[in-house]
């Protein structure tokens, strides 16, 4: 595949991608829009605390790479950014509105469970039911020109397996589960000290 992001690309396109749906009358975004976009405290894992230099730098890179361009036209008298990483007139890659929607939400929050996909991406794609958000991973896992998406192995003691994006490589499911295998421990290290502490009294 040719998309090989790094984890700050991958934010800032899917900034661009998030503003043009949910807030057509701001897109483009300046360099202090997709500043705030990416530092965002809401809907991001992780949050990331960028530099105005840190982006400005990211920006420059993926115009050159052709997936942003430079929008400065009459009375604009700030450079402005738009992505061409889909849809484009000069891009290879299509996504339908479901699509665009689970990419982006998959290119801000990491690895989510279709159910944590649907509910988070409502803002800019209104799922039917849960049918719909698989079928719309499944054709993601399985295009021709992708993969753009991948299952995970299920956690345990989860229901549902977590769908991570490609866009920044091959996913490294040990590093993705981690976080959450070290949180575990550290929960039931603090029950046993509780429980042991009970037993002590």
């Amino acid at each position: 595949m040719k998309y090989e992001l790094t984890a700050t690309e991958a934010r800032v396109i899917g900034c661009l991608l998030e503003k043009q749906v949910t807030t057509p009358e701001q897109y483009p975004l300046s360099v202090n829009g997709v500043v705030t976009a990416c530092n965002q405290k809401t809907n991001r894992e992780p949050v990331m605390n960028l530099t105005e230099q840190a982006v400005q730098e990211q920006l420059d890179n993926l115009v050159k790479r052709h997936f942003l361009r430079t929008v400065s036209g009459f009375g604009n008298r700030v450079t402005k950014y738009e992505q061409r990483f889909c849809n484009s007139e000069f891009g290879d890659l299509k996504l339908s509105a479901a699509e665009v929607a689970l990419v982006t939400t998959l290119l801000l929050r990491g690895a989510q469970t279709p159910g944590e996909l649907r509910s988070r991406a409502s803002r800019m794609h209104e799922f039917s039911d849960m049918a719909e958000v698989e079928s719309t991973l499944e054709r993601l896992a399985s295009r021709e020109d992708g993969p753009y998406v991948i299952r995970l192995a299920r956690e345990p003691g989860k229901r549902e397996s977590r769908y991570m994006h490609l866009f920044c490589g091959d996913v490294d499911e040990l590093s993705l589960q981690t976080p959450a295998l070290e949180s575990e421990v550290a929960e039931l290290k603090q029950r046993l000290d509780s429980l042991l502490a009970h037993l002590g009294e």
